[in-house]
């Protein structure tokens, strides 16, 4: 566990590396990313995390720890003593997993029932319980009747096992789950990465509760009673980001509930919201969509979104603002036959040198310094300065300064999607 303790390791999609390498830089944190295609659930991920960590500590069998990365957990040091309270029994071969007493009968988690102390000869620093079962998300009356009984816990879905039991555990319960995450593991990127290829698409998609957790003999639970929530509705983030006026109201951003507007919860970052007089609603105002539901409902917004999705609506996977290696791009106005960008470059960076067959682009600079090269020219553009990129021209930008290169991009042409890029080269080995 000190050897893996030292970097952390992101399972996440390949599509979205870049927003995880800008929120792990924020962070001030250094982390080692698994790439999927696409995701497959949490038992073809671990498997993948647990194959590259035998692969990367041969001489040891890693003490592997798995977090999901959207759990809020503001009492680190509560939340490490429960892990070491865990980890003489992971050391024994147990899967150990960590339940939440939970404060209200919550239905859009999962619960654990667990009663008793593994044996009377366990030592004051192991709290395992054994679990006796696991139970889906409940409807509302069985989830009062778990927290009538007692000694039902909330799923964290937070994992401590051993690499080499985590990878018998697979092999017995899911047959051929571990060659075919075995084929997808490709050698590390340029960025030090280990992407897994299309063959990960073949692995069974499951979950790690399903696969093995309710099939294995040996599964532990460590309660842990500080706070938690694993913000996984909007109602969690109300809860979390703002404090209630007198009247039940929750707001961020330019929110406005007038006229008797009560228990609402208003995300509002980009323009003001106004409600009137209506209550339990959730209003989440995003450059991309609105949404509108009712409090009762938050745990339904993904049934939403699936349905959207099988309407192919756009925004379901395409979004305005993109991360890229070298910053962002928010795309603003679009029309027929043009495009307009507000693009944000990181101080260092640099686009690709690249050429469109079927664009040009005017390039106008907001903030910082621009170095563009424009086919044989290579020159800085300084705050209200502009350039134009004729279709079929090399070129590429860079921000040679300290402070976020800032520039607005409009493109005119007959086809402005992004798969009109050729590449020549590029930093980040995208050429």
């Amino acid at each position: 566990m000190e050897s893996l303790g030292k970097n952390i390791t992101l399972v996440t999609g390949q599509a979205h590396r870049f927003l995880a390498r800008d929120a792990l830089r924020q962070l001030g944190l250094n982390a080692y990313l698994i790439l999927e295609p696409a995701g497959r659930n949490t038992a073809p991920a671990m498997a993948a995390a647990a194959l590259d960590a035998q692969s990367r500590y041969p001489s040891v069998d890693p003490l592997l720890l798995f977090i999901p990365a959207d759990n809020y957990i503001p009492d680190a040091q509560a939340f490490c003593a429960v892990i070491r309270a865990g980890t003489e029994r992971a050391e024994k071969g147990w899967w150990v997993i960590a339940g939440v007493p939970p404060s209200y009968p919550a239905t859009g988690y999962g619960y654990i029932a667990a009663r008793s102390r593994l044996d009377a000869a366990s030592s004051a620093t192991d709290p395992s319980l054994k679990v006796d079962r696991f139970i889906e998300k409940p409807a509302m009356d069985a989830a009062v009747q778990m927290i009538l009984e007692g000694h039902h816990y909330w799923n964290a879905g937070i994992f401590l096992v051993k690499a080499s039991i985590l990878l018998k555990s697979l092999e017995s319960y899911c047959p051929g789950m571990l060659d075919t995450v075995s084929a997808s593991l490709d050698s590390l990127n340029a960025d030090g990465d280990r992407p897994l290829n299309a063959k990960f698409l073949e692995a069974q998609n499951i979950s790690i509760d399903y696969a093995v957790l309710e099939k294995h003999p040996e599964v532990a639970m460590i309660p842990f009673h500080g706070a938690w929530s694993d913000v996984g509705s909007w109602t969690a983030v109300a809860a979390l980001s703002a404090e209630a006026d007198h009247h039940g109201n929750r707001c961020l951003g330019e929110a406005y509930p007038l006229v008797g507007s009560q228990n609402n919860f208003i995300h509002a970052l980009h323009r003001p919201v106004v409600t009137v007089s209506v209550e339990n609603l959730l209003v989440i105002d995003t450059p991309d969509a609105l949404l509108v539901a009712h409090r009762d409902a938050a745990e339904r917004v993904k049934d939403a979104v699936a349905e959207l999705d099988h309407r192919a609506l756009a925004q379901v996977s395409n979004h305005r603002q993109v991360a890229r290696p070298w910053g962002s791009y928010d795309s603003i106005d679009a029309g027929d036959r043009f495009l307009v960008k507000r693009i944000i470059v990181n101080p260092g960076a640099s686009l690709s040198l690249q050429m469109h067959h079927h664009r040009a682009e005017h390039w106008i600079v907001v903030k910082g310094t621009a170095k563009v090269t424009k086919g044989e020219e290579i020159f800085l553009l300084g705050e209200n300065e502009s350039t134009f990129i004729p279709l079929g021209i090399k070129h590429r930008l860079e921000n040679p300064g300290i402070v976020p290169l800032e520039m607005i991009e409009v493109q005119s042409g007959s086809y402005l999607s992004e798969d009109d890029i050729v590449r020549f080269s590029d930093q980040y080995g995208r050429a």
